[in-house]
């Protein structure tokens, strides 16, 4: 992490980029659906649709010094509690960049963060894409684990 914090205007640069990569997300009709910008906070909510889970809301904070993201992934399991923090936990271990987590209420997050000297299009574009593979591709299996009798075959009435 950088020792000083950036200056206003630097911070103020970045903005731009970020307003502007998302602006341009959004015109493109890529998997972004919508963008909230919270200008205090420097904190942009942004909606991504996926297959495996409709869609995801993405916290985007750029900080002082770095630049946070977050997403809730799925509540705390019910059941199989360990198997799936197994497998999320070995699933960490193949993403760059972004890991799972427990936070509040024990629901499980994915975040990561960066040097905000490191902020462009392509990291950004590096950043959303991490958080959207790593959904799709662990959403399905991490819900069957954690609420497995939800998903058991019921008889036909």
């Amino acid at each position: 992490m950088p020792d000083t914090p950036f200056p206003p205007e630097e911070l103020s640069e970045l903005t731009e980029v970020i307003r502007s990569w998302l602006d341009h997300q959004l015109s493109n009709r890529t998997f972004v659906q919508s963008v909230e910008h919270n200008e205090s906070e420097r904190r942009w909510y942004v909606r991504i649709s996926g297959e495996e889970k409709d869609n995801s809301m993405v916290l985007l904070t750029l900080g002082q010094r770095t630049f946070r993201y977050e997403t809730y992934f799925m509540p705390s399991p019910e059941e199989n509690r360990s198997e799936v923090f197994e497998y999320l936990l070995r699933k960490n271990t193949k993403l760059y960049g972004a890991s799972f987590g427990v936070g509040s209420e024990d629901a499980i997050y994915l975040s990561g963060q960066i040097n905000n000297e490191d902020i462009n299009e392509r990291t950004l574009d590096w950043i959303t894409g991490t958080i959207y593979s790593a959904i799709e591709d662990c959403f399905k299996p991490a819900l069957q684990l954690g609420f497995a009798s939800r998903f058991k075959a019921r008889p036909a009435d």
